[in-house]
C-alpha cells in the first residue's frame, strides 16, 4: 500500500507516518519499483494503536518498547506488563491531579471569602498560611 492510501485510511499525515517510520515505530516494506514506500496491511492498526497510545500519554520511546516491528514479532505478556505500568502511572498522576484541584479550589473559595475590611495582601497570606499549616498537618 502507497504512503497516500496510507494516510487516507489512518486519517494521518504522510509527513507523520513518514516520522514513525524514521523513529523505528513501522516499518515499510520496501520500495518499489517507482520508489514508492510499499506498507503491509497491518500497518493501518499499527498506526492506530500508536496514535490511541500517545492519546492515553504514552510517549514513542515507551511505545517502541511495547510494539515489535513486525506483527508475528508480538510479546503479549511484554504488553501486557507494559500497559499495567501505564495505567499505575496513571492512577498516580490523577491522584496528584484531585490534590492540586482541592488545592485551587481551596484558594478559589478563600478569595471569593475574603473578610470584609481585610485587604487582599493579607489575605493572600492568610491562604499561604493555612496551606502551610495544611501541608504540616499531612507530614508533607
Amino acid at each position: 500500500m502507497k504512503i497516500g492510501e496510507l494516510a487516507q485510511l489512518s486519517g494521518l499525515a504522510p509527513s507523520r507516518i513518514r516520522f514513525y517510520e524514521a523513529s523505528g515505530l513501522i516499518n515499510s516494506v520496501g520500495r518499489k519499483a517507482n520508489g514508492y514506500r510499499d506498507y503491509a496491511p497491518e500497518t493501518e492498526w499499527i498506526l492506530q494503536i500508536i496514535t490511541g497510545a500517545q492519546s492515553a500519554g504514552f510517549s514513542l520511546d515507551e511505545i517502541r518498547q511495547l510494539l515489535p516491528l513486525k506483527a508475528q514479532d508480538w510479546q503479549p505478556d511484554e504488553m501486557l506488563v507494559g500497559l499495567k505500568r501505564k495505567v499505575e502511572e496513571i492512577e498516580i498522576l490523577q491522584q496528584r491531579l484531585a490534590q492540586n484541584k482541592a488545592q485551587l479550589l481551596r484558594v478559589i473559595d478563600g478569595i471569593q471569602s475574603k473578610p470584609a475590611g481585610v485587604a487582599c495582601a493579607d489575605n493572600a497570606q492568610l491562604l499561604i498560611n493555612q496551606m502551610r499549616e495544611e501541608k504540616i498537618a499531612a507530614g508533607k
